[in-house]
């Protein structure tokens, strides 16, 4: 409908802006698309197919609707900017969601070698996997004394540093017969704004029940943790790691995005706003 509505009156700022209120709708019903894919990746089946496709529609949605209300703009000649570092706040941020993960990485990785933390061993918390599910996939290498959440946030931390540094820009040497060879923008911008709008909301609204059940008003319910300081010891490693780095992650894409700009389009702005 809005792609009709463009076509019939024009992109006019009232309609502009009604599409950018239809994408970020669009993005909210999107969220926690990100934990499903994880979920899907690791073999598992999600809660609800239905809901998941619904998520994975409103994503697809939440890009065509941005990318309508950014039609009017005119496309930018080939010239491409050299690949460069981001600001220096930018890469402490980064800094900030990888140290954010240590913890949490350090954590599971203690589990899967089959050592106790907050009261479980990792013998409990395999139990507790295989009870919820956890597919082969996950089960066999918990077995390895490997979390796959583990190496999933080591994957993020990569994707991170991609965003701040030039050689998320221009394949690396160690990249084979990539090397050389430009990074198409939305191969780290895809999954970083999906991480980043799944999993920084996720986060902050976590710590701030975590808030809440450690200064009383709210009870931490224990969960499969042997006592409710347990599940919240757990919980509060868990969440400030998705909240600091869901929050890093979106500084990131959003300084990857304006870095990887062709140059005419960056000039273009700039003799609109002179």
């Amino acid at each position: 409908m809005g792609s009709a509505a463009v076509l019939l009156c024009g992109l006019r700022p009232a309609l502009r802006g009604l599409l950018w209120v239809a994408c970020g709708t669009a993005g909210i019903t999107a969220f926690s698309l990100l934990m499903d894919v994880i979920t899907l990746m690791l073999g598992q089946g999600v809660d609800s197919k239905a809901s998941a496709a619904n998520k994975a529609l409103a994503a697809v949605g939440a890009v065509l609707l941005a990318a309508t209300a950014r039609s009017d703009r005119r496309p930018a000649g080939p010239a491409v900017r050299a690949p460069s570092a981001a600001p220096p706040r930018v890469q402490l941020s980064a800094w900030a969601g990888t140290l954010a993960f240590v913890p949490y990485a350090a954590m599971k990785l203690v589990w899967a070698s089959g050592g106790t933390f907050a009261g479980i061993t990792g013998e409990e918390m395999l139990a507790v996997s295989e009870r919820n599910g956890a597919s082969r996939i996950f089960l066999t290498l918990e077995s390895w004394g490997l979390d796959p959440t583990a190496l999933l946030a080591a994957l993020g931390v990569f994707l991170l540093w991609g965003l701040v540094r030039p050689w998320g820009q221009v394949f690396p040497r160690w990249t084979l017969f990539l090397r050389g060879r430009r990074v198409p923008r939305l191969l780290p911008l895809a999954p970083a704004l999906l991480g980043a709008a799944t999993l920084a909301p996720y986060g902050v609204v976590g710590v701030g029940y975590l808030a809440l059940a450690t200064a009383g008003p709210v009870t931490m319910r224990r969960g499969d943790f042997h006592s409710s300081g347990d599940a919240l010891i757990v919980g509060w490693i868990g969440m400030v790691a998705f909240a600091v780095y869901g929050i890093a992650l979106a500084i990131a894409a959003r300084s990857y995005w304006l870095r990887s700009r062709p140059e005419q389009a960056v000039t273009k702005t700039w003799s609109r706003g002179s």
